[in-house]
């Protein structure tokens, strides 16, 4: 079974320094049908201003990755972290007990893109961390890279969550496979471009969520950048 939710049927805010586009519920925006997917709480599609950002504030109990599209992203945190996250980059930060970190654009003038991702935590009350890692073009081209795993495997950015996230680009008559163990279910968000998802046409800020299907197949896509998240 497949169901599409189109771009513009997510949540929205537009604060002017932050526009945000949210795929579930989130601050003042509740959509009773889309709280969370599995493990994977808010998908939050955010464009920031140049200079502008989010001042310091806490986090308890949520992995938090951030995946850059475009700009440069300033992190800064209670731990003692501090970097500027670039496209390619894919950062990890476990909240756990509780953390209070810093988010700006790294431009003074030009806008930073991202994708703000929380999973909800197999357990409550672990210890903070955080980790960064980099994932450069050709490791996506024409394929589904592992970004986010809870075992950390093939190199990816390891999560305290029941939730494992690909990323792809898929252009021209590239095409990428992807098999559904049982039980497991996917949720494909494009990111920008556009491609179909197990034969639909889905376009930048469209989802596909799959449940009870052995596969999932991305093809015919024009310029797109994709997640998919592999849940319970």
């Amino acid at each position: 079974m497949l169901a599409i939710r189109r771009s513009d049927e997510r949540g929205h805010a537009n604060h002017g320094w932050l526009d945000s586009f949210h795929s579930f519920s989130f601050a003042d925006y509740f959509d009773d049908q889309h709280v969370h997917y599995g493990a994977l709480r808010v998908l939050n599609d955010d464009r920031i201003a140049g200079g502008k950002g989010f001042g310091a504030h806490g986090h308890r109990d949520m992995e938090i990755v951030t995946y850059v599209l475009s700009g440069a992203l300033a992190h800064r945190d209670s731990m003692g972290n501090g970097s500027t996250i670039r496209p390619g980059d894919v950062q990890r930060m476990s909240a756990g007990t509780g953390v209070m970190h810093s988010e700006f654009n790294a431009s003074p003038d030009e806008e930073a893109h991202l994708l703000q991702i929380w999973l909800l935590p197999s357990a409550r009350g672990g210890a903070p961390g955080y980790e960064e890692k980099r994932f450069d073009d050709a490791d996506k081209r024409g394929r589904l890279r592992l970004i986010a795993s809870p075992d950390g495997r093939d190199g990816s950015v390891t999560v305290q969550a029941d939730a494992s996230i690909h990323a792809a680009l898929i252009d021209g008559d590239e095409r990428a496979d992807y098999a559904l163990a049982t039980g497991r279910r996917a949720y494909v968000h494009v990111a920008r471009g556009a491609l179909e998802v197990n034969g639909q046409r889905l376009n930048a800020g469209d989802a596909a969520m799959i449940e009870a299907e052995a596969a999932v197949t991305l093809a015919h896509g024009d310029q797109a950048e994709v997640l998919l998240f592999d849940v319970a």
